[in-house]
């Protein structure tokens, strides 16, 4: 435990992905962490199997990324057929994403858990408490204390042994999962949009490698919808809607799921069985994720149906929100008001997310062998009328919050691009950190900002940089002012555009404008040196 009266900077609610992301993301800055975990070990059984490229930028962001993609294989294409084998409809993931990463990703949800974990125990910054369980919080105003009791394990069951203790943090995140105590105790409703759907969840090993084809795709079977995708390298999950008159319990024995695999040449002499659980998909958010020192991260925050991938990739950039703004809050650069914009941000986000993944599901998800022969009849007279293409991942900007919010990119998620440097060729924030970034044009446009909005800048970690000054050797940064139609973009630490100046004359202001959302007032210092050198200097620290 933490020395009596010691009080960290945040106390972190739960060690799954979203815990385990945000301690990285704050230990990399400095931030002092304590995680609260009631279970003893690792959950050693999958569950998320998918990632997309903008998580793999905060992987990144969080000196991860190399070790993740060790257990990783991408995808290129995500199909739907009907029962009779057509093609109704495919998704192209091919290649990298906007954030430098391939545009999709699949993983053994357990493995990641262990590489994060890994790196977790590396830092002195982060202490985890397993076994303990949080019973209550308070919050006294310019901390959280949090009540403890010491449990143990029998048969899968958590029981409170009856020790106690009280730990402190300045801030306290709740990602304790679904059936969170942290938005219980903050009294936080649900938005619950009434989609709910039992699916049996099947995870193998294969024991014989074998080309799987297509690899990842969804059967539109009205007789039994199902998922086939890979689960990580050497893996494989099957996902089998249950239909009407099954239930969870006649479902989940492993002698169902053996027979519902056979047809797909599973059995017990070609497969292990790593897993078998149903799952009822749901589509919900909490009305409100932040209430004083204490803040909402994760599925404590959104449930959301798996049909595009998103709930975890949620939870993950939930962390990179709340890690860039405690960090100022932390550092007394900014006050906690800048937590306010959290919520609505993020709720915004979630919510296209939530709405499309029902899109996707209310698509799947029929029974009706009529319903489903004019689906397909629809969906193929689509695919064949010309010049179709299909759909782009949904790439939905953020809720109303710390932005320009009249600015139409704002708000939107920013690019990442390979750029040249002596040491060779490097992706753009292991040269330059990934804080907050004023990129223009030319680094003459920099030259017009006063020597006060430099001051500014420099306190928050800025990296300045002119086209000029980067060796865009995929012309990625170039290609994106230009779809911006814009002189300067400012983006801030999470990826995502504050707002962008259209001219020369725009820049001063849409740096005054960041300045008054952050509430920090003028500063008297004025760099010495040209703005790049004054202010790159931070980058190293990101």
């Amino acid at each position: 435990m933490p020395s009596s009266g010691a009080i960290s900077d945040v106390v972190i609610i739960g060690y799954g992905p979203t815990g385990q992301l945000l301690s990285l993301l704050l230990a990399r800055k400095g931030h002092r962490v304590v995680v609260v975990e009631r279970w003893p070990n690792l959950y050693p059984l999958p569950r998320a199997v998918h990632f997309d490229h903008e998580v793999a930028r905060i992987l990144q962001a969080a000196g991860v990324v190399d070790d993740v993609s060790n257990i990783t294989e991408g995808i290129d294409t995500y199909e739907w057929r009907n029962a009779g084998g057509e093609l109704l409809l495919m998704l192209d993931w091919r290649g990298r994403g906007s954030s430098g990463w391939p545009e999709s990703n699949m993983f053994s949800q357990p493995q990641l858990e262990a590489v994060l974990d890994a790196h977790v125990r590396a830092s002195d910054k982060i202490t985890v408490l397993r076994g303990w369980g949080a019973t209550a919080f308070e919050d006294d105003g310019d901390r959280v204390r949090v009540d403890l009791v010491r449990g143990t394990v029998h048969d899968g069951i958590w029981t409170a042994t009856g020790e106690t203790d009280t730990i402190s943090g300045r801030y306290m995140v709740g990602a304790d999962g679904a059936n969170s105590l942290v938005r219980e105790r903050l009294g936080v409703g649900v938005e619950d949009l009434g989609f709910a759907f039992d699916w049996l969840v099947v995870d193998v090993l294969p024991r014989v490698e074998r080309e799987w084809f297509p690899k990842t795709w969804q059967l539109c079977d009205p007789a039994r919808p199902t998922t086939v995708v890979p689960g990580g390298p050497k893996r494989r999950r099957w996902e089998f809607m249950l239909l009407p008159g099954e239930t969870p319990a006649t479902m989940n024995r492993p002698e169902k799921a053996w027979s519902l695999l056979e047809p797909w040449g599973m059995n017990p002499d070609t497969a292990e069985l790593e897993r078998h659980a149903v799952y009822t998909f749901r589509a919900l958010w909490a009305t409100r994720w932040q209430k004083g020192r204490a803040v909402l991260a994760g599925d404590a925050a959104h449930l959301m149906p798996p049909f595009a991938g998103q709930g975890m990739c949620s939870g993950m950039r939930d962390a990179n929100a709340l890690a860039w703004r405690l960090d100022l809050i932390l550092r007394g650069i900014a006050s906690d008001r800048l937590l306010d914009s959290y919520g609505p941000e993020r709720i915004g986000h979630v919510k296209t997310m939530i709405e499309f993944s029902i899109e996707l599901g209310n698509v799947i998800c029929i029974t009706d062998a009529a319903q489903a022969a004019e689906r397909d009849r629809e969906m193929i007279a689509a695919r064949n009328t010309p010049g179709y293409q299909s759909p782009p991942q949904p790439r939905p900007p953020l809720g109303p919050g710390l932005l320009v919010e009249e600015d139409p990119a704002a708000g939107q998620l920013g690019v990442q691009g390979a750029i040249g440097t002596g040491d060779g060729v490097r992706l753009f924030d292991d040269v330059h950190g990934n804080g907050f970034l004023l990129l223009a044009r030319s680094s003459r446009t920099l030259d017009r900002l006063s020597g006060d909005d430099v001051a500014f800048l420099r306190s928050i970690g800025t990296v300045a940089l002119g086209l000029d000054e980067l060796d865009d050797i995929e012309g990625v940064y170039s290609r994106w002012l230009n779809e911006l139609g814009a002189t300067a973009v400012l983006i801030r630490p999470d990826f995502y555009i504050f707002g962008t100046a259209a001219d020369e004359a725009a820049l001063a202001p849409l740096v005054g404008r960041l300045r008054d959302a952050l509430n920090i007032p003028l500063g008297p210092v004025s760099p010495d040196g040209p703005l790049l050198d004054a202010m790159t200097s931070t980058a190293g620290a990101q």
